[in-house]
C-alpha cells in the first residue's frame, strides 16, 4: 500500500527531502530503498527513508551523499548522526524524517520492513 504521509509537513520540505535522499541512495545504489509512514505511531519522527549498501565503504558513500545533497537542494543538515564509527547502521536524524542506512547484514538482521510492516509505503519515484 502506498501512501502520503500522516503529518509529515510539505510547506516545510520535509516530505520532499525525505523523498530526495530517497533518490540520492537511489542514484548511489543504495539497494531497496523505501519511505515508510511511522508518524501516526511514533512521536518522534514521521518517516523513515531505508537503504543499505553492499559494503562500509558504500555505507559511507550513501550517508555523506545524502548529507551533502539533501543540503545542496535547501534541506536541513542532520540534528545528529549516529553510526560513523562503523559504518554498519548509520541513523540521520532530521528530526520529522530519519533515514537509516545499513549494511546488508545488519539490515537482515534488524528488518525494519518487518518491524513497520502495518506502515503504509510513501511514494517516491527514483531518479
Amino acid at each position: 500500500m502506498t501512501t502520503e504521509p500522516s503529518r509529515a509537513t510539505e510547506p516545510e520540505g520535509f516530505l520532499a527531502w525525505s523523498q530526495r535522499a530517497a533518490r540520492i541512495a537511489s542514484d548511489k545504489l543504495g539497494r531497496a530503498t523505501m519511505i515508510l509512514d511511522v508518524g501516526e505511531v511514533l512521536a518522534v519522527t514521521d518517516l523513515f527513508v531505508i537503504t543499505s549498501g553492499s559494503s562500509t565503504r558504500h555505507v559511507r558513500t550513501l550517508v555523506e551523499a545524502i548529507e551533502a545533497e539533501v543540503v545542496a537542494v535547501g534541506g536541513p543538515s542532520p540534528r545528529s548522526v549516529e553510526g560513523r564509527d562503523s559504518y554498519q547502521w548509520v541513523l540521520m536524524d532530521y528530526g520529522p524524517f530519519v533515514v537509516h542506512v545499513f549494511d546488508e547484514e545488519r539490515r537482515a538482521y534488524y528488518d525494519l520492513e518487518r518491524l513497520w510492516s502495518d506502515r503504509p509505503v510513501v511514494a517516491w519515484q527514483p531518479s
